[in-house]
């Protein structure tokens, strides 16, 4: 399964922009731009947390963004903003992030012992 959702205006939810995001079992990708084309992907394994945020003008067009917490270093607050079916992928990002970490068999710890590093996401591969 995977959604394709094109990012929209928060003003009548129109999908005028050059921003598509595409989710699928393993990967998100952003692409973006129209006169300089960027891609970035993201691995669900990384993904350690997910967030849905919907504005009121994002409720009454009925969008949402999509918040993605990843241990990826270019983009750790990976954001699918003001996209269709948000909680529908929300829903499946977090279910599918667990069970590829599952399959990887990956562990994501976080640090509490006074660490500089507090709150920074490892991730381990057994």
């Amino acid at each position: 399964m995977a959604y394709k959702e094109k990012k929209r205006w928060a003003f009548l939810g129109l999908p005028w922009t050059f921003t598509t995001y595409t989710v699928s079992d393993e990967i998100i990708t952003v692409d973006s731009g129209l006169l300089r084309h960027v891609e970035n992907d993201c691995y669900l394994y990384k993904i350690v947390d997910v967030r849905l945020e919907v504005s009121l003008l994002e409720r009454i067009f009925g969008l949402g963004t999509v918040h993605c917490f990843s241990g990826d270093m270019t983009d750790p607050d990976l954001r699918l903003m003001h996209i269709k079916n948000a909680k529908a992928i929300k829903d499946y990002i977090l279910r599918q992030s667990e069970e590829e970490r599952l399959r990887r068999k990956t562990l994501n710890m976080q640090s509490l012992d006074g660490d500089p590093h507090l709150g920074k996401t490892d991730s381990c591969t057994f």
